[in-house]
C-alpha cells in the first residue's frame, strides 16, 4: 500500500495523515502538487484533491513503535533543466541512511523551500526505493507590462523582482503587485488595480503580463486643522509641503496625497509653531480619509498650541580652554527676553560647531540644556561644548572621479593631510569644487573619524556631470532679422580641468568664429595660462526706403594671449596681450561715388571710420571673489577692474578702463536675489582727427543692448543718427516717414557706460521644478554716452524748397555736380550737336575727348549732377540719463537643451532708443 501527502495541503492534514500512519505501522508517504490529475497519480496515491485514497489508516494502540527503514536507492523523476544531484541536493535524503516519518516530511518541505518546483511527491516508501517525482516551475520569457501612462515601463520594470530567465513563482508575482501599487500610490493613485497573467509557452516557459488600471489621480480635496487659535487654518496650510487641490495648483505635484509627505508636515507643523514661541505644541493626530471614489483625500489634523515662552537666561559652558565663555554667549543670536525660536537655537548649536572647527576641533559636542519654566513661561538655555582634542586631517579621500584626474579635486581642497583641521578650510573646499562645473551640485566633504581621536577624515563623494556643452542661441531683431549662435566648449579636457572652446555666430549682422584654449594649473603650478584666435566679420545695417542696405563693415582678425596668477584665497590678477588686424569699409557700389565715399550716402561718421589698421594692447584684471559657485551662485559676492592699454605698436592708442561688480544673498525659502553692475570708459590717447570727429574711433566704442541689457534691441541703447525720409501723405503733403524699420539707424557706441541689474529668482513647487523651470524677475537701468557731437552731413534747412498755393513746403532733392578720379566735374553734349551729341566731357563749353584737354567748339554743355532725397538727419541719445527696463525670465531644462526667454518691458527711454520685447536661446550639454 501506498499512501500519498499533498505538499501544498501539508500544513491542514499532514497531522492526521502522520498519526494514521505512524498507528497503521506503514510508513509510506507521496505528495502531489496541485496541478496533477486524479488520473495521473499511481494506485492507492492520495492527491491534494482527494481524489483517491486507497487502504485508509487502520487504527493501532497508541503505544506501538514507529517503523525505521533504510533508503535502498534514491532517484529523481520529471526534472528537464536541473540535475537529479541538484534536485538531491536540496533535501538530507542520502542512500543508505535510515528514514522516518519525519525525514519525508522535511524532505517535501525542503524541496517547496526552494521555489523550485511547481508539483512534487515522494514514492516507493513501502521498499525503500525511493522516488522523488518533480516538475519545476516554468522560465520567465518576457515581462509585459500594458495600461500604464501616468509611470513610464522602466520606471516600473527597476523596481520588480520578476525578469527574464528567472524562474516563475506566484509568491515572486504577488511581490511585484505590491511593489508596483506602491509605485502608484507614491504618485498619489489608490484607485490603481494591478491584473496579473501568465501566458503559457513551449518547453516550460511563459509569458508574465501585468495588466494596470491606473485610475485617477487622488487629489487632497481638503485640510481641516482642529484645535489652533493663535494662527489660522490658511497661515497653517501655508507652512505645509501637502496643498489642497485648487485650479490654480493645476501643474503642481503637492496636491496628490503622500504618506511620506503626511509625516513630513506634521514636523513642519511642529517647526512652525517651535519658532514661533510655543515651545510644548504638538500634533494629537493626523488622519487621512480617502473619499468612496478613491478620487480625492480628506485631512485632518488635531493640534494642541499651548503657551508661548520667551528666552530665559543664555549661557555658555565650554569645557575646551581656548573658549571664553561669556563672548561666546554674547556673540549669540540668542537674547533673554526674546520670544522662543527653536531655529535660532539650532543656528546657535552650528555656529559654535563651526566656531569649534575653526580653531581645529572637528568633532565638538554642543549640546543645549533647556530650563522650562512654565510659571514664568521662559525657556532658559545653557550650550555646553564638551572637552575635545585638536583634531587633525589623517586623509583625504576622493571617491566617484571616473574621467576627472585626482589632482584637478585635491588641488581645490585648501587643507593637505596632516594640517590641523579647520571647518573654514573644508567649507571653502567645498565650494571651489562645486565652482569647478564637473560634478553633480551640493557635493558635501564629509568629516568621519580616523583612526585615533584627533584624527579626522574628508570624504569627498562626487558624480561626475557632463562637462562638454553646446549652446545654441536663436533670436530676432527689426535690425538683424534671424539671428543663430553656436558655441560648443569642453571644460573638463582630457579629466585635467583644461578649457576648449569654439564658437560660431551667424546672423545678416555679424558673422565670427572663435577658438580658445585654457590650461588652469601650468605645470601643476597655480598659474593658468590660455589663448584665443578670432575673425570677427561686423556689417551694419540700415534702410533706405524699403530696402535693407549694408553700411559700413568691420573684418577683425587677431589672437589674445592670457595668463593669471591668485594673490591670495580669494584675490586674483591676470594679464594679456592681444593683437588685431582691422579692415573697415564700406559698400562702394551704394556709397561711393567716382571711387569716394559719399558723404551724403553714408553721413560723414561713416566716411570716417573707413580704413586698415593694427591695433596692439595689453591689459590687466584684478579680481575678488568670494562665490559659493561660478556656474549657479546663491551667495557671496565678485569684483574685477580691468584697464586695457592700446599703442604697443599698432596704429591706434587708447586706453579702457572696466569694473565690474555682483553681489547674490539667499534670502530662504529658495528666494535667490542677486545685484549686479559694471561701467566702462575709454579715452583715446591721439589727437585730434578734425572737426566733428571723436578721438576714439566707432569701431572702439562701447555698445550697450540685447543681451546685456534686456528690453532693447541689440546695440540700442546710446548715440546714433538717425535719417529719416519724406514721404508724401495722401492729402498731397509732404511728412517724415513714421516707420522705424524705414529710418536710416547707424549706431555710434560711447565713450562711457554704466549697467545695473537687480533679479530675484522665484523657487516653485516640486512639479515645476522636476520640470527644471526656474523664472525670475528683474530691472535694469543703464545708459551709453559721452562720444563728440559729429558733423551732420546736410543742414536740414539746405534743400531747395517749393511752397503751393495752401503754404504748404515742399523740400526738393538736393542736387551735386558729378565728378571724375581728379575732381573735375562732368558734361554731357546736347543732343542738338551733331559731331558729338550726347557723349561726356569735362568741357562746359565745347568739346575735349580727353578729361582737362583743350575745349574745341561754342556748344554749352549740360553739368551731370547726382540727385539726393531729401531726409532729416537727427544725432540722439547721447545722454547719461538711465534707461530703465523691467521684465520676467523663465529658465527651462527643455527635452532639447536649456532654454532661457525674456519678456522685458522698457519703462524709461530716450529719443532714438530701439526696445525689443521678446529674446529667447536654447542649448544643449554632452
Amino acid at each position: 500500500m501506498v499512501t500519498a501527502i499533498n505538499g501544498y495541503d501539508f500544513a491542514r492534514k499532514g497531522a492526521l495523515l502522520l498519526a494514521g500512519t505512524i498507528l497503521s505501522g506503514v510508513p509510506a508517504f507521496a505528495q502531489t502538487a496541485p496541478a496533477a490529475s486524479p488520473s495521473t497519480a499511481p494506485a492507492g496515491t492520495a492527491t491534494r484533491n482527494g481524489a483517491t485514497r486507497v487502504a485508509p489508516p487502520v487504527v493501532t494502540p497508541v503505544g506501538t513503535p514507529v517503523s525505521v527503514r533504510t533508503i535502498k536507492t534514491l532517484r529523481v523523476e520529471g526534472s528537464q533543466r536541473i540535475e537529479g544531484e541538484t534536485v538531491l541536493s536540496y533535501t538530507k535524503l542520502r542512500v543508505g541512511i535510515p528514514y522516518t516519518a519525519e525525514t519525508l516530511d522535511q524532505a517535501l518541505k525542503d524541496l517547496q523551500a526552494s521555489d523550485l518546483f511547481a508539483d512534487y511527491s515522494i514514492a516507493g516508501v513501502e521498499d525503500g526505493n525511493i522516488v522523488l517525482r518533480v516538475r519545476e516551475n516554468p522560465i520567465i520569457n518576457r515581462v509585459i507590462i500594458e495600461g500604464n501612462k501616468a509611470l513610464k515601463s522602466d520606471k516600473i520594470t527597476k523596481e520588480i523582482k520578476l525578469a527574464p530567465r528567472q524562474i516563475f513563482t506566484r509568491t515572486a508575482v504577488r511581490q511585484d503587485i505590491a511593489r508596483i501599487i506602491e509605485l502608484y500610490r507614491r504618485q498619489g493613485r489608490f484607485a490603481a488595480v494591478i491584473d496579473p497573467k501568465m501566458v503559457n509557452l513551449d518547453q516550460n516557459r511563459v509569458d508574465v503580463v501585468f495588466e494596470i488600471s491606473e485610475g485617477p489621480k487622488s487629489k487632497v480635496r481638503q485640510i481641516n486643522i482642529l484645535g489652533n487659535e493663535v494662527f489660522s487654518d490658511d497661515q497653517i496650510r501655508g507652512q505645509m509641503a501637502t496643498k489642497q487641490s485648487r485650479l490654480f495648483r493645476l501643474l503642481s505635484s503637492a496636491t496628490s496625497y503622500d504618506q511620506d509627505r503626511l509625516s513630513y508636515d506634521q514636523q513642519k507643523l511642529r517647526q512652525f509653531y517651535l519658532t514661533q514661541g510655543y515651545a510644548d505644541f504638538r500634533v494629537t493626530s493626523a488622519v487621512a480619509e480617502l473619499t468612496p471614489d478613491k478620487k480625492d483625500f480628506i485631512i485632518t489634523y488635531v493640534v494642541e498650541e499651548g503657551k508661548r515662552y520667551k528666552f530665559g537666561d543664555v549661557t555658555v559652558d565650554s569645557q575646551i580652554r581656548d573658549f571664553d565663555n561669556t563672548k561666546l554667549a554674547a556673540s549669540l543670536p540668542l537674547k533673554k527676553g526674546d520670544w522662543y525660536n527653536a531655529k535660532l537655537v539650532e543656528d546657535s548649536v552650528d555656529n559654535l560647531s563651526q566656531t569649534a572647527g575653526l580653531f581645529g576641533y572637528a568633532f565638538t559636542e554642543v549640546n543645549p540644556e533647556f530650563q522650562k519654566d512654565a510659571d514664568t513661561l521662559t525657556m532658559g538655555i545653557n550650550f555646553n561644548i564638551a572637552e575635545a582634542k585638536r583634531t587633525y586631517v589623517e586623509r583625504i579621500e576622493i571617491n566617484g572621479n571616473t574621467q576627472t584626474q585626482d589632482k584637478v579635486v585635491r588641488r581645490e581642497i585648501r587643507l593637505a593631510e596632516g594640517d590641523a583641521f579647520n571647518s573654514f578650510q573644508v567649507k571653502r573646499s567645498q565650494d571651489r569644487i562645486n565652482s569647478l562645473g564637473y560634478f553633480q551640485d551640493k557635493m558635501e566633504i564629509k568629516q568621519l573619524p580616523g583612526s585615533a581621536p584627533d584624527r579626522v577624515i574628508l570624504e569627498t563623494n562626487l558624480e561626475e556631470k557632463s562637462t562638454g556643452e553646446l549652446q545654441l542661441s536663436a533670436g530676432y531683431s527689426s535690425l538683424e532679422r534671424f539671428i543663430i549662435q553656436a558655441n560648443i566648449t569642453q571644460r573638463n579636457f582630457r579629466g585635467k580641468g583644461q578649457e576648449l572652446r569654439a564658437g560660431v555666430n551667424y546672423s545678416s549682422y555679424s558673422k565670427s568664429i572663435e577658438l580658445g584654449f585654457t590650461e588652469p594649473y601650468l605645470f601643476d603650478k597655480n598659474i593658468a595660462v590660455g589663448g584665443d584666435v578670432f575673425r570677427r566679420d561686423y556689417n551694419s545695417f540700415n534702410y533706405i526706403g524699403n530696402d535693407r542696405q549694408t553700411t559700413y563693415s568691420q573684418v577683425s582678425t587677431g589672437f589674445q594671449l592670457r595668463a593669471g596668477v591668485p594673490l591670495t584665497e580669494f584675490w586674483s590678477l591676470s594679464a594679456r596681450y592681444g593683437l588685431s588686424y582691422d579692415e573697415v569699409g564700406l559698400n562702394e557700389s551704394t556709397y561711393f561715388t567716382n571711387g569716394k565715399c559719399d558723404i551724403q550716402l553714408a553721413g560723414r561718421y561713416l566716411c570716417e571710420a573707413i580704413g586698415n589698421r593694427w591695433t596692439s594692447s595689453v591689459g590687466y584684471s584684478l579680481i575678488h571673489d568670494t562665490l559659493n559657485s561660478r556656474l549657479r551662485p546663491t551667495a557671496g559676492s565678485r569684483f574685477s577692474f580691468s584697464q586695457d592699454f592700446a599703442g604697443l605698436g599698432g596704429d591706434v592708442k587708447y586706453i579702457r578702463t572696466r569694473a565690474e561688480g555682483a553681489k547674490y544673498y539667499n534670502i530662504g525659502s529658495g528666494f535667490i536675489l542677486s545685484a549686479i553692475g559694471e561701467g566702462g570708459y575709454i579715452k583715446s590717447l591721439e589727437g585730434s582727427r578734425g572737426e566733428g570727429i571723436d578721438k576714439v574711433r566707432i569701431t572702439d566704442r562701447f555698445y550697450l543692448g540685447e543681451p546685456q541689457f534686456r528690453g532693447f534691441d541689440i546695440r540700442g541703447v546710446g548715440p546714433r543718427v538717425l535719417r529719416t525720409p519724406y514721404m508724401t501723405d495722401a492729402s498731397g503733403k509732404q511728412v517724415l516717414v513714421t516707420d522705424r524699420n524705414q529710418v536710416i539707424d547707424d549706431a555710434l557706441g560711447g565713450n562711457a557706460y554704466y549697467l545695473g541689474r537687480i533679479e530675484l529668482e522665484i523657487p516653485l513647487g516640486s512639479g515645476a521644478r522636476e520640470l527644471g523651470l526656474r523664472p525670475s524677475i528683474y530691472v535694469q537701468a543703464g545708459s551709453l554716452f559721452n562720444i563728440t557731437r559729429p558733423a551732420l552731413t546736410v543742414e536740414n534747412d539746405a534743400y531747395p524748397t517749393t511752397t503751393d498755393a495752401a503754404g504748404n513746403v515742399t523740400r526738393l532733392p538736393l542736387q551735386t555736380a558729378i565728378t571724375n578720379s581728379a575732381g573735375q566735374a562732368l558734361y554731357v553734349v546736347p543732343s542738338t550737336d551733331t559731331t558729338n551729341g550726347g557723349l561726356g566731357t569735362t568741357c562746359a563749353v565745347g568739346y575735349s575727348a580727353t578729361a582737362g584737354g583743350p575745349c574745341a567748339g561754342t556748344t554749352v554743355n549740360t553739368a551731370q549732377t547726382r540727385s539726393y532725397g531729401p531726409y532729416f538727419e537727427q544725432f540722439l541719445g547721447n545722454s547719461a540719463k538711465p534707461r530703465l527696463s523691467i521684465g520676467i525670465g523663465v529658465n527651462w531644462n527643455s527635452p532639447f537643451g536649456p532654454l532661457r526667454i525674456d519678456l522685458a518691458k522698457a519703462l524709461l527711454s530716450q529719443p532714438g532708443d530701439d526696445p525689443k520685447l521678446i529674446t529667447f536661446n536654447v542649448g544643449t550639454q554632452f
